[in-house]
């Protein structure tokens, strides 16, 4: 009885549904439908300057992988979901992204740069607390910066890598950060 009991309950919890993660009082679902492929939540982190939460984020894949190199070389349909724990400028924002872009792109830089420009252009002046900014790549297509203001299309998995880089790459902008979105936590 107590054998069958247990078994019961481990095929319980095996089949159950994975739940939404909650990082920072944020909620990230378990899947986001993209271009009607269902992507699955790979992990979530907080990322932090000093005391300061700035932003948390999720990370979307169609095949999770705890692998940074994997995830970033599949041609998969990827989002990065931010939500903003406090008000930040576009110069906060875009210096951030800049900087970690730079150290992943490497000698790519050149080619990318007037891509890079067209991004940064996309960043509102300001992010609010509790908005929410999300890069989503899409083989084919490039990917889309979207915000509650407008949504701007970027050509190229070439800028995708190096942009999906400042967070997953070799130089992270966090590795704390990046452990979290690859589900390491």
């Amino acid at each position: 009885m107590k054998k069958t009991l247990t078994a019961v309950l481990l095929s319980l919890t095996l089949a159950a549904p994975v739940m939404a993660k909650e990082i920072a009082g944020v909620k990230y679902p378990d899947t986001a439908t993209v271009e009607g492929k269902e992507l699955k939540l790979n992990g979530v982190g907080l990322r932090k300057k000093a005391i300061f939460k700035v932003y948390t984020v999720g990370l979307y894949l169609e095949t999770p992988s705890k692998d940074a190199a994997a995830v970033l070389n599949a041609d998969e349909i990827k989002r990065v979901r931010m939500f903003m724990k406090r008000d930040l400028k576009k110069e906060q924002i875009t210096e951030a992204i800049e900087n970690g872009f730079k150290k992943n792109a490497g000698a790519n830089l050149p080619k990318l740069q007037a891509r890079l420009d067209t991004f940064k252009a996309a960043i509102p002046a300001e992010i609010k607390e509790g908005e929410e900014l999300i890069l989503t790549y899409v083989p084919g297509k490039g990917t889309t910066v979207q915000t509650k203001e407008k949504s701007i299309d970027v050509e190229g998995k070439d800028f995708a890598d190096a942009l999906f880089s400042v967070w997953l790459g070799k130089d992270p902008v966090d590795d704390g950060l990046r452990d979290g979105m690859l589900g390491k936590d």
